[in-house]
């Protein structure tokens, strides 16, 4: 598994739009359209609309 970088602003929005608290989860990956993150205890990945 990738190492998570800290959410950008905006992707901290985005985030929070899909009801998680961007303080537990790092990006993995970034696209326009997607936003790969890993939750920073579980390890747990999801993919989100950015």
């Amino acid at each position: 598994m990738k190492n998570g970088k800290r959410p950008t602003r905006k992707q901290k929005q985005a985030i929070q739009c899909a009801r998680l608290n961007p303080a537990n989860w790092l990006v993995t990956k970034s696209l326009p359209d997607k936003l790969f993150i890993v939750h920073r205890e579980s390890g747990r990945e999801r993919i989100i609309p950015a």
